[in-house]
């Protein structure tokens, strides 16, 4: 077998385990009124539920990425695949607020286990085109929450307990398990391998930069469609209908990000994403009916590039991070969406509660607290435009000064 079909059978094994991290947060984000009936559970319990999948996301990049140069990317995805058995069943067994916590848990760790493997993995295999085959891989994050969804609205309209909906996913698990442990991985050959190199370069100044900026890029898209159905549901559209046509559009997007990030640069891309993001996300905080569709179309175009590309620049731009760098910028993201997962859903709560004070109707009760939770998520990509046009003029700078450098040496060695 050939290198060339090696590597493509490695990408289709990875994005296949992307597929079922994607489906834990569509199916979850679609079970979560059935999981508050069912264990009498508010709003501020179902954050802590979330949280638990966010935190153990960061803890497994951050421990992956620190031990991908002595294990490797196929140990890591063969722990993914058992936190993701793990996680499933103790799920489809919780009765519940305390195993529903720890087996969301499990689900994050194992989430976080695909990314801190198959990241660098897939930069390394195609070091040439980094950023554009990460937004490739990532196009499965979208992809995976398109089919997650139309399984979880399909199962609910026709009666399908919670339980079977997690079900659903333990077939996908086991194929890419499968595919994982019969595929020979190659070494590692075009990313830094020095732990301790590594180490130095997330202290570096732009590093610590990008790090911040990811705890508001992963908020503004992932703490958004997480809560999808408690902010959207009295809104007069579907939410998971919506999220569907997000994530259906944010795959499109990703698969064909080459042409936009070779014409605008990653940095560019990031600050057209915070821009429209903030656009979306706050014009979703005025909509209703059908305009919530459209409203969420532009909150879409926006988050679309975000991951993908935050991860694509530390590649490119801090290439002494190696794996670890990729894995860190993920599991800080994540974190941060674990501590505002609580946060929203007292948002919520506080909301629902102003609402019912003002003595407005039950269905306006609903409505006015998923509008002013989103007005408040609009806060993060409106700081994020601030940072990125920032981060745009500091490495048109860069640029400059590495080609008036090239200049100089040309000049002095013509003489």
């Amino acid at each position: 077998m050939s290198a060339d079909i090696d590597r493509n059978r490695i990408f289709t094994a990875s994005c296949l385990a992307l597929t079922v991290t994607a489906m834990t947060f569509a199916i979850r984000a679609g079970i979560l009124g059935q999981l508050s009936q069912d264990f009498g559970l508010s709003d501020a319990e179902l954050g802590w539920i979330n949280a638990m999948a966010f935190l153990g996301f960061p803890v497994a990049t951050i421990l992956g990425g620190l031990l991908y140069n002595f294990l490797g990317a196929k140990k890591l995805v063969l722990i993914a695949f058992v936190g993701h058995i793990l996680g499933l069943l103790l799920t489809m067994s919780a009765d519940g607020f305390w195993l529903l916590l720890i087996s969301s848990f499990c689900i994050g760790f194992a989430n976080g286990a695909v990314e801190a493997g198959c990241n660098p993995l897939i930069a390394d295999i195609y070091h040439k085109k980094q950023t554009v085959m990460l937004n490739r891989f990532h196009v499965w994050f979208p992809g995976g929450i398109v089919v997650g969804a139309l399984i979880s609205k399909a199962m609910t309209d026709m009666s399908f307990g919670w339980q079977a909906q997690i079900a659903v996913m333990l077939v996908p698990t086991l194929i890419y398990g499968y595919l994982i442990i019969s595929q020979t991985f190659p070494k590692t050959d075009n990313i830094n391998t020095s732990t301790s190199a590594n180490l130095k370069g997330l202290f570096s100044p732009l590093f610590l930069f990008m790090a911040f900026c990811m705890t508001l890029t992963a908020t503004s898209e992932l703490g958004t469609q997480q809560w999808i159905e408690r902010i959207l549901g009295a809104s007069g559209a579907s939410p998971m209908l919506i999220m569907a046509m997000v994530t259906g559009v944010m795959a499109v997007g990703r698969f064909f990000a080459g042409p936009l990030v070779h014409k605008l640069n990653p940095y560019g891309v990031l600050l057209y994403s915070a821009i429209v993001t903030t656009i979306g996300i706050y014009s979703m905080s005025l909509a209703t009916g059908n305009m919530v569709y459209v409203s969420a179309l532009i909150f879409a175009l926006g988050v679309t590039y975000f991951w993908p590309t935050m991860i694509g620049f530390v590649a490119e731009n801090i290439p002494q991070t190696g794996a670890l760098g990729m894995s860190v910028m993920g599991g800080v993201g994540m974190f941060a969406v674990s501590m505002w997962n609580p946060v929203i859903g007292h948002w919520i709560d506080k909301g629902r509660e102003q609402a019912v004070a003002a003595h407005t109707t039950p269905e306006i009760v609903e409505l006015a607290a998923g509008q002013s939770t989103l007005a408040n998520l609009s806060v993060f990509p409106l700081v994020l435009i601030f940072a990125f046009a920032g981060l745009a003029l500091y490495m048109r700078q860069q640029k400059q000064k590495v080609s008036q450098a090239q200049d100089s040496a040309q000049a002095e060695s013509s003489f």
